[in-house]
């Protein structure tokens, strides 16, 4: 990797660590879900960072792209299992890193198992190691917990202004034999719940990503287009982020509409199938 592209990496590392650590001495009882996302967003703007993909905070058994909505009421409860997704890039180059917390706890089984699987996969990363020895560690560790990995999300690749890249490093056991190779920049991400294992998607949609131009006889809808397609560099962007643009339900009918018609990828709330209580750890990494 040049080392040009290496230190944008660095520097959203660098970002991204410090407005973990914001992020966590936001989260505690009655806290805003709302003023959260806002204050962590606003934390990576006055770093220097651009937005890789919204803040997600998911609680409980959601486990992902849960950020708020406008005007969002959520408040976080003693208890309450809180993911905090965080992406930073610096000309388009990913640091993809998140965190769980208890609200009102020192600690929870299920945030151990998945810092320690994501550690332990990261010891793995070196050029040649193969993808199914990665995911054989991810589930072994969780289930040495007594716990299950959520199989059907994984860590993945990340590439200049591209969230989800190869490889796909899934979370259960699997016979991928694609090789880590040097210069990779990989998110590696592990979520661990006392479910069954598995996600569905759910509602509400808050997080969509530009595809393409698609025709719309909706004023509003081609708006949002236009917004989407030239604002936020192929990246996810919120629902909210859009406020003022358009009002009220027509938001919501445009989105909608373009998302119906294939111009906007919409990322639906993933919830744990079983409504088990999830623990999400992420890390970036650059193999070397």
């Amino acid at each position: 990797m040049e080392k040009e592209i290496l230190e944008k990496y660095a520097k959203a590392m660098e970002i991204s660590n410090q407005v973990l650590t914001f992020a966590r001495s936001l989260v505690k009882e009655d806290a805003k879900v709302l003023m959260i996302g806002d204050e962590v967003e606003g934390k990576i703007k006055n770093l220097g960072g651009g937005f890789a993909f919204p803040v997600n905070i998911s609680l409980n058994n959601i486990a992902a792209h849960y950020t708020p909505d406008i005007n969002d009421s959520l408040l976080l409860k003693d208890g309450d299992l809180v993911k905090i997704d965080v992406g930073v890039q610096v000309d388009g180059y990913i640091s993809d890193q998140a965190f769980t917390i208890c609200v009102g706890k020192k600690s929870h089984p299920l945030i151990d198992a998945a810092e320690k699987a994501v550690n332990e996969a990261v010891k793995m990363l070196r050029p040649g190691v193969q993808v199914f020895e990665i995911s054989d560690v991810i589930v072994d560790v969780v289930s040495e917990f007594g716990f299950n990995p959520i199989q059907n999300l994984c860590g993945h690749g990340l590439e200049q202004y591209v969230q989800h890249a190869s490889p796909t490093i899934p979370n259960g056991r699997n016979t991928i034999k694609d090789k880590i190779e040097s210069g990779q920049a990989i998110a590696m991400e592990v979520f661990t719940t006392d479910g069954e294992g598995s996600v569905k998607e759910s509602t509400p949609t808050l997080i969509y990503r530009y595809l393409q131009d698609r025709p719309t006889r909706m004023p509003e809808a081609r708006k949002i287009l236009e917004i989407s397609k030239k604002s936020f560099e192929g990246l996810p962007f919120a629902k909210r982020w859009l406020v003022g643009t358009v009002s009220g339900i027509k938001l919501d009918f445009a989105l909608r509409q373009l998302v119906e018609n294939g111009a906007l990828e919409g990322y639906p709330v993933l919830k744990e199938e079983t409504n088990g209580l999830v623990a999400q750890h992420e890390t970036t990494v650059v193999v070397e």
